[in-house]
């Protein structure tokens, strides 16, 4: 099929997207509203790839790790030519956006192929840009798997094309941005054998997706893990601890994942994600099997940000949702434009009452959650000039959201570590130890290395403290 050329009401929404987005990340690093976790760690990783040790990272134990013995998302060495250009963490903020974009493209051929509006593609192509969960998977921070979101998008495209090469390397793509996205993909097979009666294809799709998805994390992260499971699976002790736990866990107590899942935070996660798209996703419900798995994952888990659409854990679900909703919009036939205003009035709304956006603080009645989270205050610029005292290449300690600024180099370590570290830099303002929000903790292991004889205080300006080994 001939594709659909979308008009430039809509490429004027990607670019604006692409430029606002990326510039709010932006500035959220400057304001040091990202972390040692998780930007740095990406930041690392693709620095020391950059120089020659792939995925390199150094983790909270002082150790250098590769990356896969956490999270199974080589797709980071993409990055490594783009940071001999522009080495800092700014090239990764500003990819993401721009990615992110690119999806409301594959959302107007699905609609338009299946409307035969391209008013409904336009309108669930622009749905998709204000709907909440994008704009806050774009604004955390940078993850490798939300490229999966286009990604994705690019992928259902091509499978409903019948265009199987195609889907297989978006699929791929796809694949290397974390290791459940296989399982999404296996849920398309089987959205394809079934839906298509393509059953021998998609019969494969689901088999290799399946496949992967294990190799990656009952293989490849144990090996980089020395020979231990993921340490993410202590997320579901509650519902059985581990992918056979869980399943054994179904089959013998279905009623304690029903009630883990559907608890008021889970009841809530669902309703932030169908209700600003007025759940026109439900009129494709096949297509909603491939959603199962992620969903799951995320309801299941014992961490709040896997039940929140602040988050990346968004990334595999949102392409479903609204490649969903643009097939699903056939069945409404003439109705279909119509649909689409609904969707982006549900998107508009959504966003003033859960979206990122800092102008809705003005409105009254509007989201106001990080809202102030981009503006770089004094403190902000002087703890950038003091960072500057760091040498480049020193073994570094320092509190989370300084570490985000100093990650790309050999050993970077998470205060308190301090075992190995030349450099010590801390901000009694901003506490956090590692990937955890203890202020008190923090703010009691600070007094504790002033007193620490090992290290010279070499300067300190508005709460940032910076250290030296003696």
């Amino acid at each position: 099929m001939r594709l659909a050329r979308p008009g430039p009401l809509l490429w004027v929404a990607m670019a604006a997207y692409a430029t606002a987005f990326g510039a709010l990340s932006v500035l959220r690093h400057r304001a040091f509203e990202t972390g040692r976790f998780d930007l740095g760690n990406m930041v690392q990783a693709v620095w020391s790839t950059a120089h020659g040790h792939p995925l390199q990272v150094t983790n909270l134990h002082g150790a250098q790790v590769s990356r896969l013995g956490a999270h199974v998302d080589p797709i980071l060495v993409v990055f490594a030519p783009l940071w001999w250009l522009w080495p800092h963490p700014s090239l990764l903020l500003t990819a993401q956006a721009p990615a992110v974009a690119l999806g409301a493209l594959p959302v107007f051929w699905l609609t338009r192929k299946h409307t035969g509006s391209e008013r409904a593609a336009l309108g669930f192509s622009l749905a998709y840009l204000l709907f909440p969960a994008t704009e806050w998977m774009t604004l955390n921070e940078f993850h490798p798997v939300a490229l999966a979101c286009p990604l994705l998008l690019f992928a259902i495209w091509y499978l409903d094309e019948n265009r199987l090469l195609h889907f297989v390397l978006f699929a791929l793509l796809a694949a290397l941005t974390r290791e459940e996205i296989p399982i999404v993909i296996a849920g398309l097979g089987i959205w394809y054998a079934v839906g298509r009666r393509r059953w021998l294809a998609g019969g494969a799709i689901a088999v290799a997706g399946v496949a992967a998805a294990a190799i990656a994390i009952q293989v490849v992260i144990p090996h980089f893990h020395h020979g231990s499971e993921s340490s993410f699976y202590g997320r579901y002790n509650a519902v059985g601890g581990s992918a056979s736990g869980i399943v054994k866990k179904a089959f013998t107590d279905p009623g304690r994942l029903i009630s883990v899942a559907f608890d008021h935070r889970g009841t809530h996660y669902l309703l932030d994600l169908l209700l600003p798209m007025a759940a026109l996703a439900l009129l494709a419900p096949l297509l909603l099997v491939a959603l199962v798995p992620e969903l799951g994952l995320n309801l299941l888990s014992s961490v709040d940000a896997q039940s929140s659409i602040h988050y990346h854990y968004v990334a595999a679900e949102i392409p479903i949702l609204f490649a969903a909703a643009a097939i699903g919009a056939a069945r409404l036939g003439r109705r279909a434009p119509a649909a689409a205003i609904v969707a982006v009035l549900a998107a508009v709304a959504g966003n003033y009452l859960l979206g990122p956006i800092p102008l809705w603080r003005f409105v009254p009645g509007g989201e106001t959650l990080q809202a102030k989270s981009a503006q770089v205050t004094r403190h902000d610029r002087i703890a950038a000039r003091e960072l500057k005292l760091i040498p480049a290449s020193a073994a570094v300690s320092a509190t989370n959201a300084l570490g985000a600024h100093l990650s790309e180099r050999k050993r970077i370590f998470s205060f308190p570590y301090l075992k190995g570290a030349k450099w010590v830099v801390v901000d009694a303002q901003k506490p956090s130890l590692g990937d955890h929000n203890d202020k008190e903790g923090g703010l009691r292991r600070i007094a504790e290395l002033r007193q620490d004889p090992r290290f010279r205080l070499v300067s300190a300006a508005d709460g940032v403290l910076v250290f030296r080994k003696r």
